[in-house]
């Protein structure tokens, strides 16, 4: 079986998204509002170029369904609370060439997070 190498570019777009995702993971904690952690992902991404593809907000609460309240995306002032459950999940989309998204869930802390995701960031080229 032959192996599958990822082009400069996908490799060029996994490190911004995983740069935003690692920013967002580094400011969230409790006390926060939900727009300034979307902003730290955020403004990774746009510094690169590449604002324009990332169309949604950074993240959501999981509760009893998927996609709670409140959001981490520019237009929600919510403050996080100490022990919400929060997705942290940059991406970067391009019509007519494909995407990265690098998704995690962590408990918000007092002082940051604490990842419930255990998998490698190291993009991984099968």
């Amino acid at each position: 079986m032959s192996k599958t190498r990822a082009s400069p570019k996908q490799k060029e777009i996994y490190q911004i998204v995983l740069e935003a995702q690692l920013a967002a993971l580094d400011v969230i904690k409790a006390g926060m509002k939900c727009s300034e952690v979307d902003k730290a992902a955020r403004d990774v991404i746009e510094k690169a170029g590449y604002g324009e593809y990332f169309g949604h907000g950074l993240g959501h609460s999981v509760g009893l369904y998927i996609h709670e309240e409140p959001r981490l995306s520019p237009k929600c002032d919510e403050v996080l609370r100490e022990n919400v459950i929060q997705t942290v999940e940059p991406g970067i989309y391009i019509p007519g060439f494909g995407g990265v998204r690098i998704e995690d869930i962590v408990i918000v802390k007092e002082n940051g997070c604490q990842n419930m995701t255990h998998s490698t960031k190291e993009l991984l080229e099968l």
